[in-house]
């Protein structure tokens, strides 16, 4: 789900967000997800077989927290395919531009065939090994150093360099404020989002109570300064912070272009697609499995989302169901606006998760001491001051799903007496 990548499909979006401050949005949302993974590590050692936002704030808090938390995590779960759709469709799009590869009507028929791709992979149970997954990493590690190589070969024989040069990444006076360096960093958070999922493999892990602590955290930590210094090198190779519509989506493939030519450029592209194909596949998938376990507890329609294939043991009906809303999504939101509404829904979680280890441990445990309080308490705190600065357009829209969610949970549950709404993510069948 992280990547050694991670910043540089949506660089675009997060430099027109932060008006040019990246890297100052990535690390200030990086010491949010750290106090963040701390209280994810700590809740993973009271239910180390769950492993989800859902499961700890409900029992931890109360079972409609729990379903507000969920509800929250649904909307992330069926935006990432969606947004995979975009980027991948924008990708080859560009990538392709000036060739005799090059297809009519681009914008109509790429998007078709990356949701058809996504949905006909995961049908036909399709999934990517652990050694291609080492071996796409690989890939990604040599790109990542041949970018570095380039910048600062390209860095040090300027002639001259600007005043402010080198501090500009992190502090731009002529467009610096407080609004929208959280603006920008309310986007970055897409740069972390999957961190949570390593709690979920409580049950695989050796001494899960120190290490599954351990990893959260330094998965956060390593990913932040990598990609701080990614966005770092983009923006000492090109001063420009403002990115048009047609360009914004691979804005950190043009830079790159600056040092390293139409080779770096081609590369990054590509090993880009690659990886983002891999992640709509397994985005697409998770969001089945979830709406699956929803339909199996009966919190929507058993026969439809409840389904699964006799032969492949996939929800077959919840992954068309979710590759015709990505279609349908590419067509009608941008790559920008979707990020934003997943990071809605994932702040929320992440409020909640800070939330319960603050009252399990804090103020339901014998132990009083900073240590239990400081991190969670930061970590919400952070948390909702980057949610607030999310665009307008997010928080209504994220509004009017959670409030929808919340009448439906009301109704499903006659006033959330029952808890028949589960969004536990099932394991998958064998």
């Amino acid at each position: 789900m992280i990547q050694p990548t991670a910043p540089m499909p949506a660089y675009g979006v997060f430099s027109n967000a932060g008006q040019g401050h990246v890297v100052t949005s990535i690390l200030i949302a990086m010491v949010a997800m750290v106090f963040t993974a701390m209280s994810y590590g700590r809740m993973a050692r009271v239910y180390p077989s769950a492993g989800s936002a859902y499961t700890y704030v409900g029992r931890s808090l109360h079972p409609s927290l729990g379903y507000v938390t969920g509800w929250s995590m649904t909307m992330d779960y069926i935006l990432n395919p969606l947004i995979c759709t975009i980027w991948c469709s924008k990708a080859m799009a560009d990538l392709l531009t000036g060739t005799r590869y090059q297809i009519p009507y681009p914008g109509l028929l790429w998007p078709i065939i990356f949701a058809l791709l996504f949905t006909v992979l995961n049908l036909r149970g399709v999934k990517t090994s652990a050694r291609i997954n080492s071996t796409l990493c690989a890939i990604m590690g040599a790109v990542i150093v041949a970018f570095f190589w380039y910048t600062i070969r390209y860095v040090f024989h300027l002639p001259q360099y600007p005043e402010a040069y080198f501090l500009r990444p992190f502090y731009n006076p002529e467009t610096f404020t407080i609004n929208r360096v959280f603006h920008g960093t309310s986007v970055a958070v897409l740069t972390y989002i999957g961190f949570d999922g390593i709690s979920t493999l409580s049950e695989e892990v050796d001494n899960p109570k120190r290490n599954i602590f351990l990893a959260t955290v330094l998965v956060c930590v390593i990913t932040g300064f990598l990609a701080a210094a990614e966005v770092y090198g983009a923006q000492l190779l090109s001063p420009q912070y403002q990115f048009s519509a047609n360009e914004v989506e691979n804005a950190f493939s043009h830079v790159a272009a600056i040092a390293g030519g139409t080779l770096m450029t081609k590369a990054i592209s590509i090993t880009l697609l690659i990886a983002t194909v891999g992640s709509g596949m397994g985005a697409q998938l998770g969001a089945a499995r979830l709406l699956y376990g929803m339909g199996r507890s009966d919190a929507i329609p058993r026969k439809f989302f409840g389904a699964i294939h006799p032969k492949t043991r996939i929800p077959a009906n919840n992954v068309i169901f979710v590759g015709a809303i990505a279609l349908l999504g590419a067509f009608l939101i941008t790559y920008d606006n979707g990020a934003q509404l997943l990071n809605f829904g994932a702040l929320i979680a992440f409020m909640g998760v800070n939330l319960a280890a603050l009252t399990h441990y804090y103020i339901r445990g014998a132990d009083r001491s900073l240590v239990q309080l400081v991190p969670p308490v930061l970590g919400f705190i952070i948390c909702l001051f980057i949610w607030i600065h999310l665009s307008n357009l997010a928080l209504i829209t994220g509004s009017i799903w959670m409030i929808a969610g919340i009448a439906y949970g009301a109704w499903k549950t006659k006033g959330f007496q029952s808890n028949l709404v589960n969004f536990d993510v099932p394991p998958e069948e064998e």
